[in-house]
């Protein structure tokens, strides 16, 4: 652990319990535990349309409500994994202002070049945590494992299905990126 991070785990977990929480009670409004009803989505998710109209707080509220069972596993999965380490290596400041600002950049960045669909999910917060990690340990990382790491998130990208919101997931990774440069620089100086 480094000495800037707590390494205690509890802001991620409390982000997974909080995705969870919401899950379920979207779940049960649905009345279906695997899918959660399109116009619950449409009202509390990011749709662009409704936005421009001045529903401003879903570019808040899609972070924390996601589509299906898959979904939320997938993210969790990968909040887990991103977020463990990231709270490793911040501070609670700064990883909460990489994961609400990724995922605020990711859906802003939608609005303003997305398709008029109904759009969910921490993605875009997640791949900032990771993009966040990896611009502040890229200095202790092998210039060859820093290469794979930013390709296989490239490809990712690039091959992901057809109702995946794939500009907050860029727009979310280079918030995190920048951040992390910016806090690494700040470290190092």
């Amino acid at each position: 652990m480094r000495a800037g991070g707590e390494g205690s785990g509890r802001l991620t977990l409390a982000l997974l319990l909080i995705n969870f929480v919401i899950y379920v009670l979207f779940a049960i409004l649905s009345r279906n535990p695997l899918v959660i009803d399109r116009r619950l989505l449409a009202i509390y998710g990011q749709y662009n349309l409704l936005v421009y109209r001045g529903l401003y707080w879903q570019l808040v509220t899609s972070i924390f409500l996601h589509a299906n069972l898959l979904h939320i596993l997938g993210n969790s999965l990968f909040l887990a994994i991103f977020g463990f380490r990231a709270e490793e290596l911040f501070t609670r400041g700064q990883y909460l202002l990489v994961y609400f600002g990724s995922g605020l950049a990711g859906n802003l960045l939608t609005l303003l070049m997305g398709p008029s669909v109904v759009s969910v999910g921490a993605s875009g917060a997640i791949f900032g945590l990771f993009g966040a990690s990896t611009m502040y340990l890229r200095r202790a990382m092998n210039q060859s494992v820093f290469g794979a790491l930013v390709y296989s998130m490239y490809l990712f990208i690039l091959n992901a299905g057809a109702n995946v919101n794939l500009i907050a997931h860029f727009g979310g990774l280079v918030f995190g990126l920048i951040a992390g440069l910016l806090m690494a620089r700040a470290r190092y100086a």
